[in-house]
Protein backbone atom coordinates (compact mmCIF):
# COMPACT_ATOMS: atom_id res chain seq x y z
CA UNK A 1 0.00 0.00 0.00
CA UNK A 2 1.09 3.66 -0.39
CA UNK A 3 0.52 6.23 2.29
CA UNK A 4 -2.59 8.40 2.54
CA UNK A 5 -1.90 12.12 1.87
CA UNK A 6 -3.99 14.41 4.35
CA UNK A 7 -6.58 14.84 1.57
CA UNK A 8 -7.20 10.96 1.23
CA UNK A 9 -7.04 10.58 4.98
CA UNK A 10 -9.49 13.16 5.65
CA UNK A 11 -12.02 11.77 2.64
CA UNK A 12 -11.85 7.90 4.02
CA UNK A 13 -13.02 9.59 7.47
CA UNK A 14 -15.81 11.36 5.92
CA UNK A 15 -16.90 8.23 3.65
CA UNK A 16 -16.85 6.05 7.36
CA UNK A 17 -18.97 8.04 8.47
CA UNK A 18 -21.55 8.58 6.35
CA UNK A 19 -23.42 5.62 7.46
CA UNK A 20 -24.20 7.06 10.74
CA UNK A 21 -27.60 9.37 11.81
CA UNK A 22 -26.46 13.06 11.81
CA UNK A 23 -26.50 12.97 15.29
CA UNK A 24 -24.10 10.04 15.49
CA UNK A 25 -21.93 11.29 12.70
CA UNK A 26 -21.62 14.61 14.40
CA UNK A 27 -20.22 13.44 17.41
CA UNK A 28 -17.78 10.21 16.16
CA UNK A 29 -16.73 13.59 14.00
CA UNK A 30 -14.54 14.71 16.95
CA UNK A 31 -12.74 11.14 17.44
CA UNK A 32 -11.33 10.61 14.09
CA UNK A 33 -8.69 13.03 12.95
CA UNK A 34 -5.89 13.81 10.70
CA UNK A 35 -2.47 14.20 12.44
CA UNK A 36 -0.83 17.34 12.49
CA UNK A 37 2.38 17.69 14.12
CA UNK A 38 2.50 21.16 13.79
CA UNK A 39 -0.30 21.82 16.46
CA UNK A 40 0.58 22.01 20.49
CA UNK A 41 -2.35 20.66 21.80
CA UNK A 42 -4.59 17.79 20.41
CA UNK A 43 -7.40 18.85 22.00
CA UNK A 44 -7.81 21.75 18.28
CA UNK A 45 -7.82 18.09 16.52
CA UNK A 46 -9.57 15.63 18.21
CA UNK A 47 -11.85 14.66 21.25
CA UNK A 48 -11.09 12.39 23.92
CA UNK A 49 -12.28 11.18 27.51
CA UNK A 50 -15.83 11.54 26.54
CA UNK A 51 -19.44 9.13 26.81
CA UNK A 52 -19.29 6.67 24.07
CA UNK A 53 -22.29 6.40 22.54
CA UNK A 54 -25.04 4.23 23.08
CA UNK A 55 -25.49 1.02 20.66
CA UNK A 56 -22.19 1.87 19.17
CA UNK A 57 -19.66 -0.51 20.17
CA UNK A 58 -16.69 -0.12 22.11
CA UNK A 59 -14.27 -1.98 23.51
CA UNK A 60 -13.58 0.09 26.78
CA UNK A 61 -13.97 -0.79 30.14
CA UNK A 62 -14.92 0.25 33.54
CA UNK A 63 -14.14 1.30 36.55
CA UNK A 64 -13.75 -1.31 38.45
CA UNK A 65 -11.75 -3.29 35.39
CA UNK A 66 -8.77 -0.07 35.82
CA UNK A 67 -8.68 -0.47 39.47
CA UNK A 68 -8.91 -4.29 40.38
CA UNK A 69 -7.49 -5.37 36.43
CA UNK A 70 -4.57 -2.38 36.22
CA UNK A 71 -3.72 -1.15 39.62
CA UNK A 72 -4.73 -3.37 42.17
CA UNK A 73 -4.44 -6.26 41.01
CA UNK A 74 -0.54 -7.28 40.26
CA UNK A 75 0.49 -6.62 44.05
CA UNK A 76 1.21 -9.93 44.61
CA UNK A 77 1.59 -10.00 48.59
CA UNK A 78 -2.26 -8.58 48.90
CA UNK A 79 -5.37 -10.17 48.89
CA UNK A 80 -8.22 -7.89 46.63
CA UNK A 81 -12.00 -9.14 47.03
CA UNK A 82 -13.98 -8.36 44.13
CA UNK A 83 -16.93 -7.25 46.17
CA UNK A 84 -19.94 -8.16 44.14
CA UNK A 85 -21.39 -10.52 41.84
CA UNK A 86 -18.94 -13.19 40.60
CA UNK A 87 -18.56 -12.56 37.19
CA UNK A 88 -16.85 -9.40 37.46
CA UNK A 89 -13.80 -11.56 39.64
CA UNK A 90 -13.67 -14.18 37.82
CA UNK A 91 -13.24 -12.40 34.65
CA UNK A 92 -10.58 -9.63 36.10
CA UNK A 93 -8.10 -12.63 37.31
CA UNK A 94 -5.00 -13.90 35.52
CA UNK A 95 -6.12 -12.34 32.08
CA UNK A 96 -3.01 -9.59 31.88
CA UNK A 97 0.08 -11.93 32.62
CA UNK A 98 1.26 -10.18 35.07
CA UNK A 99 4.34 -11.90 36.03
CA UNK A 100 5.80 -12.44 39.89
CA UNK A 101 7.62 -14.43 42.05
CA UNK A 102 6.37 -16.37 44.76
CA UNK A 103 4.07 -19.35 46.00
CA UNK A 104 0.45 -18.69 44.77
CA UNK A 105 -2.15 -19.06 47.89
CA UNK A 106 0.66 -19.08 50.28
CA UNK A 107 2.66 -15.36 50.26
CA UNK A 108 1.03 -14.62 46.51
CA UNK A 109 -2.44 -14.41 45.81
CA UNK A 110 -2.66 -12.04 42.49
CA UNK A 111 -3.90 -14.96 40.06
CA UNK A 112 -6.63 -15.94 42.45
CA UNK A 113 -10.24 -14.94 42.40
CA UNK A 114 -11.78 -13.78 45.75
CA UNK A 115 -15.17 -12.95 45.46
CA UNK A 116 -18.19 -11.68 48.24
CA UNK A 117 -20.42 -13.60 45.07
CA UNK A 118 -23.40 -11.21 46.02
CA UNK A 119 -26.96 -13.28 45.64
CA UNK A 120 -30.80 -11.55 44.96
CA UNK A 121 -30.84 -11.21 49.25
CA UNK A 122 -27.29 -9.45 49.21
CA UNK A 123 -29.40 -6.87 46.93
CA UNK A 124 -31.75 -6.39 49.32
CA UNK A 125 -30.60 -6.70 52.73
CA UNK A 126 -27.07 -5.29 52.02
CA UNK A 127 -23.48 -6.94 52.57
CA UNK A 128 -21.60 -5.17 54.64
CA UNK A 129 -21.93 -8.46 57.24
CA UNK A 130 -20.58 -10.42 54.26
CA UNK A 131 -18.14 -8.79 53.54
CA UNK A 132 -16.78 -8.44 57.39
CA UNK A 133 -16.95 -12.30 57.35
CA UNK A 134 -15.18 -12.57 53.98
CA UNK A 135 -12.10 -10.47 55.40
CA UNK A 136 -11.51 -12.12 58.33
CA UNK A 137 -11.97 -16.11 56.76
CA UNK A 138 -9.79 -15.16 53.63
CA UNK A 139 -7.00 -13.65 56.56
CA UNK A 140 -7.44 -16.92 58.42
CA UNK A 141 -7.22 -19.21 55.62
CA UNK A 142 -4.16 -17.43 53.86
CA UNK A 143 -2.61 -15.74 56.86
CA UNK A 144 0.55 -14.87 55.01
CA UNK A 145 -1.20 -12.23 53.04
CA UNK A 146 0.01 -8.55 54.19
CA UNK A 147 -3.22 -6.77 53.47
CA UNK A 148 -6.11 -6.51 51.54
CA UNK A 149 -8.37 -4.39 49.13
CA UNK A 150 -12.10 -4.22 48.77
CA UNK A 151 -12.80 -3.80 45.05
CA UNK A 152 -16.02 -2.57 44.78
CA UNK A 153 -18.29 -3.39 41.56
CA UNK A 154 -21.59 -2.09 40.62
CA UNK A 155 -24.26 -2.84 42.82
CA UNK A 156 -22.26 -1.87 46.02
CA UNK A 157 -22.87 2.13 44.85
CA UNK A 158 -26.20 1.11 43.73
CA UNK A 159 -27.05 0.22 47.38
CA UNK A 160 -25.25 1.75 49.50
CA UNK A 161 -22.88 -1.08 51.13
CA UNK A 162 -20.33 1.14 54.02
CA UNK A 163 -16.99 -0.70 52.54
CA UNK A 164 -14.94 2.41 54.50
CA UNK A 165 -16.69 1.46 57.93
CA UNK A 166 -16.31 -2.21 57.01
CA UNK A 167 -12.68 -1.68 55.84
CA UNK A 168 -11.72 0.48 58.94
CA UNK A 169 -12.85 -2.54 61.42
CA UNK A 170 -11.51 -4.96 59.78
CA UNK A 171 -7.95 -3.65 59.85
CA UNK A 172 -7.85 -2.68 63.39
CA UNK A 173 -8.84 -6.23 64.20
CA UNK A 174 -6.56 -7.99 61.91
CA UNK A 175 -3.72 -5.34 62.08
CA UNK A 176 -2.98 -5.11 58.35
CA UNK A 177 -3.93 -2.59 55.47
CA UNK A 178 -7.63 -3.15 54.64
CA UNK A 179 -8.42 -1.39 51.66
CA UNK A 180 -11.68 0.15 50.22
CA UNK A 181 -11.64 1.26 46.72
CA UNK A 182 -14.62 2.98 45.43
CA UNK A 183 -14.11 1.56 42.08
CA UNK A 184 -17.74 0.27 41.12
CA UNK A 185 -18.02 -0.07 37.41
CA UNK A 186 -20.74 2.88 35.97
CA UNK A 187 -18.54 5.24 37.77
CA UNK A 188 -17.26 7.69 34.26
CA UNK A 189 -17.07 6.66 30.99
CA UNK A 190 -13.93 4.00 31.27
CA UNK A 191 -11.61 2.29 32.85
CA UNK A 192 -9.50 5.63 33.42
CA UNK A 193 -11.61 6.70 36.17
CA UNK A 194 -10.36 3.62 38.08
CA UNK A 195 -6.94 4.23 37.51
CA UNK A 196 -7.76 7.63 38.83
CA UNK A 197 -9.95 5.97 41.63
CA UNK A 198 -7.10 3.55 42.60
CA UNK A 199 -4.51 5.56 42.85
CA UNK A 200 -6.25 7.95 45.41
CA UNK A 201 -7.13 5.25 47.39
CA UNK A 202 -3.07 4.29 47.36
CA UNK A 203 -2.52 8.05 48.54
CA UNK A 204 -5.26 7.98 51.33
CA UNK A 205 -4.82 4.00 52.81
CA UNK A 206 -1.12 2.98 51.84
CA UNK A 207 1.32 5.83 51.38
CA UNK A 208 0.67 7.55 55.21
CA UNK A 209 0.67 4.41 56.66
CA UNK A 210 3.95 3.07 56.78
CA UNK A 211 4.75 0.17 59.09
CA UNK A 212 7.16 2.01 61.11
CA UNK A 213 10.25 -0.04 60.18
CA UNK A 214 13.55 2.21 59.26
CA UNK A 215 14.18 2.53 55.80
CA UNK A 216 18.11 3.06 54.84
CA UNK A 217 18.15 4.82 51.87
CA UNK A 218 20.60 5.82 48.87
CA UNK A 219 21.32 8.99 46.72
CA UNK A 220 20.15 6.43 43.82
CA UNK A 221 17.12 5.01 44.85
CA UNK A 222 14.18 4.86 42.49
CA UNK A 223 10.65 3.62 41.44
CA UNK A 224 9.17 1.92 38.57
CA UNK A 225 5.37 3.38 38.48
CA UNK A 226 3.00 1.86 35.96
CA UNK A 227 4.45 -1.00 34.79
CA UNK A 228 2.48 -4.56 35.52
CA UNK A 229 5.08 -6.76 34.02
CA UNK A 230 3.07 -8.41 31.54
CA UNK A 231 5.06 -11.11 30.31
CA UNK A 232 8.14 -10.15 32.08
CA UNK A 233 8.64 -6.26 31.20
CA UNK A 234 9.08 -4.83 34.53
CA UNK A 235 12.10 -7.14 35.11
CA UNK A 236 13.59 -6.65 31.58
CA UNK A 237 13.31 -3.06 32.50
CA UNK A 238 14.60 -3.28 36.08
CA UNK A 239 17.80 -4.95 34.36
CA UNK A 240 18.61 -1.78 32.70
CA UNK A 241 18.38 0.60 35.94
CA UNK A 242 20.42 -1.58 38.21
CA UNK A 243 23.18 -2.01 35.80
CA UNK A 244 23.67 1.67 35.45
CA UNK A 245 24.01 1.97 39.10
CA UNK A 246 20.12 2.90 40.38
CA UNK A 247 18.78 0.70 43.10
CA UNK A 248 14.99 0.11 42.90
CA UNK A 249 13.77 0.22 45.68
CA UNK A 250 9.87 -0.68 44.33
CA UNK A 251 7.89 -1.66 41.37
CA UNK A 252 3.94 -0.73 41.19
CA UNK A 253 2.73 -2.51 40.48
CA UNK A 254 3.71 -6.15 38.75
CA UNK A 255 6.09 -8.19 40.82
CA UNK A 256 5.13 -5.70 43.42
CA UNK A 257 4.16 -5.38 46.92
CA UNK A 258 2.30 -3.43 49.46
CA UNK A 259 5.77 -2.78 51.60
CA UNK A 260 7.40 -1.72 48.43
CA UNK A 261 4.18 0.79 47.67
CA UNK A 262 5.10 2.26 51.39
CA UNK A 263 8.87 2.93 51.16
CA UNK A 264 8.57 4.71 48.07
CA UNK A 265 8.04 8.28 49.37
CA UNK A 266 11.37 7.47 50.45
CA UNK A 267 13.24 7.22 46.54
CA UNK A 268 14.87 10.03 44.81
CA UNK A 269 13.02 9.82 41.62
CA UNK A 270 9.69 8.02 40.46
CA UNK A 271 10.11 6.34 36.78
CA UNK A 272 6.97 6.47 35.27
CA UNK A 273 6.28 4.51 32.18
CA UNK A 274 2.50 4.17 31.78
CA UNK A 275 1.40 7.49 32.08
CA UNK A 276 -2.02 6.97 31.52
CA UNK A 277 -2.30 5.02 34.65
CA UNK A 278 -0.43 6.52 37.02
CA UNK A 279 0.03 9.57 36.82
CA UNK A 280 -1.86 10.52 39.46
CA UNK A 281 0.10 9.04 42.48
CA UNK A 282 2.70 10.50 40.80
CA UNK A 283 2.19 13.76 40.64
CA UNK A 284 1.07 13.66 44.53
CA UNK A 285 4.16 12.16 45.37
CA UNK A 286 6.08 14.91 43.84
CA UNK A 287 3.77 17.60 45.66
CA UNK A 288 3.52 16.50 49.20
CA UNK A 289 6.75 14.48 49.13
CA UNK A 290 8.92 16.65 46.68
CA UNK A 291 9.67 12.98 44.35
CA UNK A 292 10.09 14.30 40.92
CA UNK A 293 8.62 12.20 38.33
CA UNK A 294 10.41 11.49 34.76
CA UNK A 295 8.48 9.60 32.09
CA UNK A 296 10.12 6.88 30.01
CA UNK A 297 9.78 4.44 27.14
CA UNK A 298 11.94 1.35 27.29
CA UNK A 299 10.41 0.02 23.29
CA UNK A 300 13.06 -0.40 20.97
CA UNK A 301 16.95 0.90 21.46
CA UNK A 302 16.14 4.29 20.04
CA UNK A 303 13.94 5.70 22.81
CA UNK A 304 15.30 2.96 25.32
CA UNK A 305 18.86 4.98 25.06
CA UNK A 306 17.23 8.69 24.86
CA UNK A 307 14.96 7.27 27.93
CA UNK A 308 18.60 5.98 29.67
CA UNK A 309 20.04 9.11 29.05
CA UNK A 310 17.72 11.04 30.19
CA UNK A 311 17.10 9.25 33.79
CA UNK A 312 20.99 9.28 34.32
CA UNK A 313 20.67 13.16 33.68
CA UNK A 314 19.08 13.35 36.86
CA UNK A 315 21.89 11.77 38.58
CA UNK A 316 25.74 12.36 39.52
CA UNK A 317 28.57 11.29 36.62
CA UNK A 318 29.15 8.32 37.98
CA UNK A 319 25.50 6.95 36.82
CA UNK A 320 26.28 9.04 33.58
CA UNK A 321 29.26 6.74 33.08
CA UNK A 322 27.32 3.67 34.00
CA UNK A 323 24.40 4.57 31.47
CA UNK A 324 26.89 4.70 28.71
CA UNK A 325 28.66 1.53 29.35
CA UNK A 326 25.36 -0.05 29.60
CA UNK A 327 24.33 1.24 25.98
CA UNK A 328 27.53 0.10 24.49
CA UNK A 329 27.33 -3.39 26.22
CA UNK A 330 23.88 -3.71 24.50
CA UNK A 331 24.23 -1.48 20.97
CA UNK A 332 26.08 -4.74 19.20
CA UNK A 333 23.05 -7.25 20.31
CA UNK A 334 20.79 -4.06 18.89
CA UNK A 335 22.98 -4.16 15.61
CA UNK A 336 22.45 -7.81 14.90
CA UNK A 337 18.96 -7.74 15.74
CA UNK A 338 18.16 -5.05 13.35
CA UNK A 339 20.77 -6.24 10.94
CA UNK A 340 18.76 -9.39 11.02
CA UNK A 341 15.09 -8.40 11.09
CA UNK A 342 14.83 -4.85 9.37
CA UNK A 343 15.42 -6.17 5.50
CA UNK A 344 12.38 -8.81 5.85
CA UNK A 345 10.27 -6.09 7.75
CA UNK A 346 11.54 -2.36 5.90
CA UNK A 347 8.54 -0.77 4.61
CA UNK A 348 6.19 -2.83 6.66
CA UNK A 349 3.05 -0.55 7.60
CA UNK A 350 1.15 -0.97 10.86
CA UNK A 351 -2.18 0.28 12.63
CA UNK A 352 -2.49 -0.20 16.20
CA UNK A 353 -5.40 -0.03 18.89
CA UNK A 354 -4.47 -0.54 21.94
CA UNK A 355 -4.95 1.29 25.71
CA UNK A 356 -2.56 2.82 28.35
CA UNK A 357 0.68 4.23 27.31
CA UNK A 358 1.26 1.74 23.87
CA UNK A 359 -0.25 3.30 21.37
CA UNK A 360 2.75 5.70 21.15
CA UNK A 361 5.37 3.97 22.87
CA UNK A 362 5.88 0.79 20.37
CA UNK A 363 5.36 3.87 17.77
CA UNK A 364 9.80 3.77 18.07
CA UNK A 365 10.24 -0.08 18.28
CA UNK A 366 8.45 -0.14 14.87
CA UNK A 367 10.23 2.38 13.81
CA UNK A 368 13.70 0.66 14.62
CA UNK A 369 12.74 -2.06 12.39
CA UNK A 370 12.15 -0.22 9.49
CA UNK A 371 8.50 -0.27 9.73
CA UNK A 372 5.90 2.52 9.56
CA UNK A 373 2.87 3.07 11.69
CA UNK A 374 0.16 4.23 9.67
CA UNK A 375 -2.72 4.78 12.12
CA UNK A 376 -3.21 4.77 16.29
CA UNK A 377 -5.49 5.76 18.36
CA UNK A 378 -6.28 4.76 21.96
CA UNK A 379 -9.30 3.11 23.99
CA UNK A 380 -9.41 4.72 26.92
CA UNK A 381 -7.15 8.34 26.49
CA UNK A 382 -7.03 11.90 27.69
CA UNK A 383 -6.05 14.59 25.75
CA UNK A 384 -2.77 15.05 27.26
CA UNK A 385 -2.24 11.22 25.92
CA UNK A 386 -2.64 12.65 22.54
CA UNK A 387 -0.19 15.71 22.96
CA UNK A 388 2.28 12.75 23.62
CA UNK A 389 1.12 11.33 20.60
CA UNK A 390 0.96 13.73 17.97
CA UNK A 391 4.71 14.43 18.05
CA UNK A 392 5.78 10.24 17.57
CA UNK A 393 2.85 9.82 14.44
CA UNK A 394 3.91 10.90 11.02
CA UNK A 395 1.58 14.25 9.53
CA UNK A 396 -1.33 13.20 7.53
CA UNK A 397 -1.95 9.34 9.47
CA UNK A 398 -5.10 8.74 11.15
CA UNK A 399 -5.88 9.40 14.80
CA UNK A 400 -8.93 7.90 16.23
CA UNK A 401 -9.82 7.48 19.33
CA UNK A 402 -12.41 5.18 21.40
CA UNK A 403 -12.92 3.87 17.60
CA UNK A 404 -16.11 1.49 17.27
CA UNK A 405 -15.70 -1.73 15.69
CA UNK A 406 -17.02 -0.35 12.14
CA UNK A 407 -14.93 2.33 12.00
CA UNK A 408 -11.87 0.23 12.54
CA UNK A 409 -12.80 -2.64 10.01
CA UNK A 410 -13.42 -0.12 7.34
CA UNK A 411 -9.95 2.06 8.21
CA UNK A 412 -8.12 -1.20 8.07
CA UNK A 413 -10.07 -2.48 4.64
CA UNK A 414 -9.37 0.92 2.87
CA UNK A 415 -5.80 1.69 4.30
CA UNK A 416 -4.75 -2.40 4.40
CA UNK A 417 -1.98 -2.50 6.62
CA UNK A 418 0.35 -4.83 6.39
CA UNK A 419 -0.54 -5.82 10.15
CA UNK A 420 -2.50 -4.61 13.01
CA UNK A 421 -1.95 -4.49 16.49
CA UNK A 422 -4.86 -4.69 18.98
CA UNK A 423 -6.33 -6.55 21.39
CA UNK A 424 -8.24 -10.20 21.78
CA UNK A 425 -11.39 -8.43 20.71
CA UNK A 426 -10.33 -7.73 17.81
CA UNK A 427 -7.82 -10.34 16.99
CA UNK A 428 -9.71 -12.88 15.02
CA UNK A 429 -11.39 -10.48 13.05
CA UNK A 430 -8.90 -8.97 11.16
CA UNK A 431 -7.33 -12.76 10.77
CA UNK A 432 -10.20 -13.65 9.40
CA UNK A 433 -9.20 -10.83 6.56
CA UNK A 434 -6.06 -12.46 5.93
CA UNK A 435 -3.94 -9.67 8.06
CA UNK A 436 -1.21 -10.65 10.35
CA UNK A 437 -2.07 -9.87 13.90
CA UNK A 438 -0.23 -9.10 17.17
CA UNK A 439 -1.86 -8.83 20.57
CA UNK A 440 -0.32 -5.38 21.63
CA UNK A 441 -2.36 -5.81 25.18
CA UNK A 442 -0.42 -9.19 26.57
CA UNK A 443 1.84 -9.30 23.88
CA UNK A 444 -0.09 -12.07 22.31
CA UNK A 445 1.30 -14.77 25.45
CA UNK A 446 5.04 -13.65 24.15
CA UNK A 447 7.23 -11.16 25.96
CA UNK A 448 8.95 -8.94 27.70
CA UNK A 449 8.90 -6.34 24.87
CA UNK A 450 10.42 -3.95 27.31
CA UNK A 451 14.32 -3.01 27.42
CA UNK A 452 16.75 -4.73 25.29
CA UNK A 453 16.09 -8.22 26.09
CA UNK A 454 12.37 -7.55 25.14
CA UNK A 455 13.63 -5.96 22.06
CA UNK A 456 14.73 -8.94 20.56
CA UNK A 457 11.61 -10.72 21.45
CA UNK A 458 9.46 -8.05 20.13
CA UNK A 459 11.33 -8.19 16.44
CA UNK A 460 10.80 -11.85 16.45
CA UNK A 461 7.32 -11.64 17.16
CA UNK A 462 6.84 -9.32 14.39
CA UNK A 463 8.77 -11.66 11.86
CA UNK A 464 7.19 -14.53 12.46
CA UNK A 465 3.53 -13.20 12.30
CA UNK A 466 4.17 -11.42 9.25
CA UNK A 467 6.08 -14.12 7.43
CA UNK A 468 3.44 -16.77 7.92
CA UNK A 469 2.54 -18.27 4.80
CA UNK A 470 -0.57 -18.87 6.39
CA UNK A 471 -2.18 -15.41 5.27
CA UNK A 472 -1.93 -15.99 1.67
CA UNK A 473 -3.91 -19.19 1.45
CA UNK A 474 -6.32 -17.65 3.91
CA UNK A 475 -9.91 -17.12 2.58
CA UNK A 476 -12.37 -15.29 4.81
CA UNK A 477 -15.63 -17.06 5.11
CA UNK A 478 -17.63 -14.41 3.44
CA UNK A 479 -15.96 -14.99 0.57
CA UNK A 480 -15.32 -18.79 0.91
CA UNK A 481 -19.10 -19.33 0.42
CA UNK A 482 -19.19 -17.08 -2.55
CA UNK A 483 -16.56 -19.43 -4.13
CA UNK A 484 -18.20 -22.26 -3.57
CA UNK A 485 -21.24 -21.34 -5.04
CA UNK A 486 -19.40 -20.07 -8.00
CA UNK A 487 -17.88 -23.79 -8.30
CA UNK A 488 -21.12 -25.66 -7.88
CA UNK A 489 -22.57 -22.97 -10.74
CA UNK A 490 -19.69 -23.86 -12.85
Amino acid sequence: MTTLSREETEALIAEVLEVYPEKAKKDRSKHLAVNDQSIEQSKKCITSNRKSLPGVMTVRGCAYAGSRGVVWGPIKDMIHISHGPIGCGQYSRAGRRNYYVGTTGVDTFSTMNFTSDFQEKDIVFGGDKKLAKLIEEVDQLFPLNKGISVQSECPIGLIGDDIESVSKKASANLGKPVVPVRCEGFRGVSQSLGHHIANDAIRDWVLDKRDGNTFESTPYDVSIIGDYNIGGDAWSSRILLEEMGLRVVSQWSGDGTIAEMMNTPKVKLNLLHCYRSMNYISRHMEEKYGIPYLEYNFFGPTKIIESLRKIAAFFDDSIKEKCEAVVARYQPMMDAIIAKYKPRLQGKKVMLYVGGLRPRHIIGAYEDLGMEVVGTGYEFAHNDDYDRTIKEMGSATLLYDDVTGYELEEFVKKIRPDMVGSGIKEKYIYQKMGIPFRQMHSWDYSGPYHGYDGFAIFARDMDIALSNPVWGNLVPPWKKAVTEEVQKAA
